[in-house]
């Protein structure tokens, strides 16, 4: 390989270093839950979108090795070739009935879900009309289509107009709004009522990227549609999250949308189907949160003490109800730095930065789950308080 181009490669990972922006893994050698351990440290985990609490759930567990003895391990085919079980179709199914929708179709990841979207469905005549704080997958699938784009400032309403407004009059056949229905850095809802109302007034279709939602958001955690009480036209989601946490991705919506993304969405027709075990697992899970009204009291009664603790310190938060609560620091080295020490006390999170997050709102993005006990939450208070006096973060 060019030396040059190796040389410019390592001139570039030492500049992000030198910013502050590097990105490091720890290893992780216990399953995920409220408590891991890191080699043979034990910490509270404060940063999985572990929601539920079932990315180790006995019952998850158990359907997933289950189902191999006779479904098998791989399905080492694309669903249009021979790698469809009728597991596949009884999960998709479930999800569209739980959903309300006509049908919904399984990706590897919602990344993938996004990225195949807009395409086949959207031509040069439509448009899109994205938040600007849309999820990186809404912003590579609009990028894959030959619809115009355009681009309205989050959740405002007006800018939201204006732009439906200019696309009617550059003669858009079709109209798409693209939405998360949380805005995972900072744990906002999106507007959908506000957005649902726009939408009619212009003949508009309303798209909802779900991922952070479904499965605890809503009287029976079918996200944030359900939440406000409204419509939603297509919805796309994971499983990696709240649904196990594991791998796994879908959208759901009318039958037709359904059917054309079979026959020309690109991931779907292009990546390996989904093994037996995840599908499994995901049947189970979806079970669990039709059941698990407890559940999900206990993940809001968790986020409500848990930044009611963090205010009494005087660290600055983010406002909202979601259970995602970022701790907002400025600087990304100083997210970093936070970051180490918490762990350094046994305490689990990650430091968000650029180009995750705009240059200046570096932040720690702590998330509740379900699994979560009062004495874990009131230990990592304290080490919250603790560190953030020791970096002059608090006074």
């Amino acid at each position: 390989m060019s030396t040059d181009f190796l040389t410019d490669i390592s001139k570039t990972l030492e500049e992000i270093k030198a910013d502050g922006l590097y990105k490091r893994e720890r290893m992780i050698t216990s399953p995920q839950g409220g408590e891991i351990k890191v080699g043979d440290a034990a910490v509270i985990n404060l940063c999985a979108n572990n929601y539920l609490g079932f990315a180790d759930h006995p019952d998850l567990i158990s359907a997933a090795r289950g189902v191999m003895d006779d479904k098998g391990f791989g399905m080492a085919s694309v669903r249009f070739i021979c790698g469809t079980q009728d597991i596949h179709r009884e999960l998709e199914q479930r999800l569209a009935k739980f959903l309300g929708k006509d049908d919904a179709i399984l990706f590897a990841a919602c990344f993938d879900a996004n990225g195949g979207l807009f395409e086949p469905l959207l031509g040069p005549e439509d448009a899109i009309i994205s938040d600007s704080l849309n999820h990186a997958s809404i912003i590579d699938g609009i990028r894959l289509c030959k619809a115009k784009r355009y681009r309205y400032l989050n959740s405002d309403m007006n800018d939201l107009e204006a732009w439906l407004k200019q696309a009617r009059e550059d003669g858009a056949r079709h109209i798409m709004i693209a939405t998360d229905g949380v805005f995972s850095m900072d744990g906002y809802l999106a507007k959908l009522p506000e957005i649902r109302a726009l939408a009619d007034k212009y003949d508009a279709i309303v798209m909802v990227d779900d991922c952070h939602a479904t499965g605890f958001m809503g009287a029976t955690g079918a996200g944030t549609p359900e939440h406000f009480g409204v419509d939603v036209d297509i919805v796309t989601g994971t499983l990696g999250k709240a649904l196990g946490g594991a791998i796994g991705g879908y959208i759901a919506g009318p039958q037709p949308v359904i059917d054309l993304l079979r026959q020309r969405a690109r991931p779907y027709l292009f990546s390996n189907s989904l093994p037996p075990s995840i599908v499994a697992a995901g049947l189970e899970a979806i079970r669990l949160v039709e059941e698990g009204n407890g559940l999900r009291a206990q993940l809001f009664e968790n986020a409500k003490y848990w930044r009611a603790g963090l205010e009494e310190l005087g660290f600055d938060l983010l406002p909202g109800e979601h259970p995602i609560i970022p701790v907002m620091l400025g600087e990304a080295q100083l997210a970093q730095d936070m970051a180490s020490r918490l762990f350094d006390e046994g305490v689990y999170v990650s430091g968000f930065f650029f180009p995750v997050v705009p240059r200046g709102q570096a932040r720690i993005r702590t998330q509740m789950n379900a699994a979560l006990t009062r004495d874990e939450l009131d230990r990592a208070l304290a080490a919250f308080g603790k560190v953030g006096k020791e970096l002059g973060i608090l006074s």
